[in-house]
């Protein structure tokens, strides 16, 4: 094979390879770029549970999808749906029964969540891991 060809042929399998991953859509393309920002932010999609919890009240988990919609719930209380946003890379905040909900993102990891919540004039800091599946509520002391 000359070198012409062999240019040509490498050029071919390029250009098939390029065009094989490239969306069909735009609404292919904006699912993909939605797809990448979230798998880049630690801080959605995953079961959070309290590592700080009281005892008496296991479990309190929330869990931040890429929708804006927050989902809080625990082994004690009855879910909630509330609307969440990313403020900044480190702020969130939330709305909880008509008031929002502002904290700082101390840490984020793959595993660990360290929020700093503004309650009025206080701050309350709540440690949080990802959850190890499958997980139970432990049986409620009575």
């Amino acid at each position: 094979m000359d070198t012409k060809a062999a240019i040509l042929a490498l050029m071919s399998v390029w250009g098939v390879g390029a065009c094989a991953t490239l969306p069909a859509t735009a609404q292919e393309l904006e699912d993909a770029a939605v797809a990448g920002a979230e798998s880049e932010n630690p801080l959605l999609n995953k079961v959070w549970i309290r590592a700080d919890a009281d005892e008496a009240q296991p479990g309190p988990m929330q869990i931040f999808l890429g929708d804006g919609t927050l989902v809080s719930d625990s082994c004690w209380e009855t879910y909630r749906l509330s609307k969440w946003q990313q403020v900044s890379d480190s702020a969130i905040s939330w709305d909880e029964d008509g008031m929002t909900i502002n904290a700082d993102i101390t840490s984020v990891s793959a595993s660990e969540l360290v929020l700093s919540l503004k309650l009025g004039s206080d701050v309350q800091e709540q440690r949080f891991v990802t959850a190890e599946v499958p997980y139970v509520c432990p049986d409620m002391v009575k």
